[in-house]
């Protein structure tokens, strides 16, 4: 989640329309590096996977001040309201509904086992730092921490809800969300390069894979059965199906959502008073609706390529808002955050391992979490970019479950605190 600017930026870069050029360019240059020019770039990048450097070096543009990731509204509104839900149409559209059906119930009880993990980690990480170092948990920390909470489990609205409830300080939220992007994104950034590597992890663990393979080879079959030169007339009936959709799901949230916020006072509770929780849900399921249509046959024409592109965009301005610098400056806070998220990486691949799952359903469970529906479909794509949607619906699932965790996180921790 980012913070608005409070002084004015010194950033080299403050048009957004050079910084636009400057994302494309880099996005440009490393897909044009990972198709192997030499053997030197093939090897590099059989080791890291440029979906990871597509995050990374925006972030390293945003720490030495040649750009201001948090002052450009490249992420909000262009990224985060109009691409992410157009890619959400389009990958929605192409994707097997009775194939994703078929993943079945251990998928969500990753998600559920997530959000609990998350929970405990907590009050864990909390009772290790009052004995290391009391310090860090002095004050309304707690408050922080239930804010953190919110995100991690629900999203934005989430976290700031909690930040009302709990009456946290400016300067204990925004010292939460240097944690929440550093300890956040440096997670997904582990999750986005283990995906590359989901084979072997599979392999070794003995998971049961033969769902989601199944469905990627439908995919790819009904891909290369429907595959064919695209056309002119194939990118602009693409384009206008997906900003045409998201359209229409702005126009139904504005009005929805200020419904919901005026009468029915519970809607709070599970962010239905939102205007972004009703463009994911109304995208997606616009998008599947369409999948049950002939529409569906666009893949072949490149559909969900269009939509990726829209996904790595987006990945680089979620990426150019992390601050590498900042994270050393709040180091026990820093180290809170990560004992908090190594508690529920632990309990969850324990989960895994017991209900024997593939690591596509381990990423999910915890990056639909903690990464909510902003970027659960972007690592949900590096398995397969038709899988993204699958990330989508956990993401949103959150924003109904993480005001109600929270607090209740939120309760426990004022208690540990002893100012219950």
């Amino acid at each position: 989640m980012a913070i608005e600017a409070t002084e004015p930026s010194t950033a080299l870069i403050q048009n957004d329309i050079v910084l636009f050029g400057l994302i494309a360019a880099t996005l440009g240059l490393i897909f044009w590096l990972a198709s192997g020019p030499t053997p030197f770039w093939k090897k590099f990048f059989t080791w890291v996977p440029a979906l990871l450097l597509c995050y990374f070096i925006p972030g390293i543009y945003n720490s030495v001040g040649l750009i201001d990731g948090n002052a450009s509204r490249l992420y909000n509104p262009v990224a985060s309201r109009v691409l992410l839900p157009a890619a959400l149409v389009l990958l929605t559209m192409t994707i097997d509904l009775k194939g994703v059906l078929r993943l079945g119930p251990k998928l969500l009880a990753m998600y559920v086992g997530a959000s609990l993990s998350i929970m405990l980690g907590a009050f864990v990480a909390f009772w290790v730092m009052d004995l290391v170092h009391p310090e860090t948990v002095a004050g309304d920390t707690w408050g922080g921490m239930a804010a953190l909470a919110g995100s991690w489990i629900g999203g934005g609205a989430n976290m700031l809800a909690m930040k009302e409830i709990f009456a946290v300080d400016e300067t204990t939220f925004g010292q939460f969300v240097v944690v929440d992007v550093g300890v956040g994104y440096v997670w997904m950034a582990v999750l986005i390069f283990l995906a590359n590597r989901a084979s072997a992890i599979d392999a070794r663990t003995g998971a049961d894979t033969r769902a989601i393979e199944e469905l990627q080879e439908r995919l790819a079959s009904y891909q290369k059965q429907h595959e064919r030169v695209t056309s002119l007339t194939d990118l602009m009936v693409i384009s206008g199906i997906a900003f045409g959709a998201v359209g229409l799901s702005h126009a139904i949230a504005g009005p929805a959502s200020s419904w919901f916020a005026q009468n029915a006072p519970w809607s709070r509770q599970v962010s239905l008073h939102e205007p972004f929780v009703w463009v994911v849900v109304l995208s997606t399921f616009i998008g599947l609706a369409l999948s049950l249509t002939r529409a569906r046959a666009l893949d072949g024409a490149g559909a969900s390529k269009v939509g990726s592109l829209f996904l790595y965009i987006l990945i680089a301005c979620i990426g150019m808002q992390m601050d590498i610098g900042s994270l050393a400056d709040k180091p026990w806070l820093l180290a809170l955050g990560f004992i908090w998220i190594a508690v529920h990486i632990v309990l969850l691949a324990g989960l895994a391992k017991l209900l024997r799952v593939p690591f596509f359903y381990f990423a999910m469970g915890s990056q639909s979490n903690i990464g909510g529906p902003a970027s659960a479909p972007v690592v949900a794509s590096v398995f397969h970019p038709s899988l993204a949607p699958v990330g989508a619906l956990l993401g949103a699932l959150g924003y109904a479950t993480g005001t109600v965790a929270a607090y209740i996180v939120g309760v426990v921790l004022r208690s540990m605190a002893g100012q219950g």
